[in-house]
């Protein structure tokens, strides 16, 4: 079911798809939101209970003020207070929501039992970072028609937001589930090293990597494993975009390494 909760006069919205399971605190990529875990919350069925909030500026979510990691990471951290977990619950995170989700572990280790990171990296880059995000500027917030809103959008459209274009109140028109300067203003804050984040925590985690990922280089990869204790590694033969394009796969490895706990 979907609920909100205000933080700082802004409406941060979550899906809580129930069960008497452990909490799993799912955190999705750049350009998504919660629904995109409604499969992997089928596939764990009654064994976790997953809790997956759009984050900032992201689906039913207000937009911020900014899009720091630690402001992201400050939402979860009130979300789990919200819903008074306070004992340690796993987390999960991909893309842009991997990061925030080993920030929470490094800054919060109470709060994190385990942790999985879907294909986030440790070091990005300017010119990395510039690329990935390069479709970004030519895209439209809101536009009278669907059909405008998508050919904007151009090829991203099609792929990732075409199932998430909300109607504006009073046949105003359709936005974006995103406002494309937001993920431009998230993107720059990630540049740089997070190595430090990265190995702060101690619980036990699993790195799911697209081999063929244009984020994740397997030697980076590699060496997330090696530097840090606890960590098990699930190669998929895969690019960045695994959760979409290899469900199965990304449901199976997960499931596997939760049910190891």
């Amino acid at each position: 079911m979907r609920h909100t909760l205000r933080i700082d006069d802004r409406t941060l919205s979550y899906l809580d798809f129930g069960g008497p399971g452990r909490p799993l605190l799912a955190l999705h990529g750049g350009m998504s939101e919660g629904l995109a875990f409604a499969g992997l919350a089928e596939v764990l069925g009654d064994a976790w209970r997953v809790i997956a909030p759009d984050q900032r500026g992201h689906g039913d979510s207000d937009r911020a003020p900014d899009y720091r990691p630690d402001g992201y990471v400050a939402d979860a951290v009130a979300l789990l207070d919200h819903l008074g977990l306070d004992a340690p619950v796993a987390v999960l995170g991909y893309s842009l929501g991997g990061f925030h989700a080993y920030g929470l572990a490094a800054a919060h280790p109470g709060r994190v039992a385990a942790l999985v990171n879907v294909d986030a990296t440790v070091e990005i880059d300017p010119d990395t970072a510039a690329g990935l995000f390069a479709f970004l500027p030519a895209m439209r917030y809101t536009a009278p028609s669907r059909e405008e809103l998508l050919a904007a959008a151009g090829p991203v459209g099609s792929q990732f937001v075409e199932h998430g274009l909300r109607a504006l109140p009073d046949g105003g028109g359709w936005r974006l589930p995103f406002h494309p300067q937001d993920m431009i203003d998230s993107a720059e804050a990630c540049r740089g090293d997070h190595w430090d984040s990265w190995l702060a925590s101690t619980c036990p985690a699993l790195l799911v990597h697209g081999i063929r990922s244009q984020s994740l280089p397997p030697e980076t990869a590699e060496a997330m494993v090696t530097r840090r204790p606890g960590t098990s590694y699930a190669p998929l033969d895969a690019d960045h975009f695994l959760p979409f394009t290899h469900p199965q796969e990304f449901h199976a490895a997960v499931r596997t390494f939760l049910a190891g706990l």
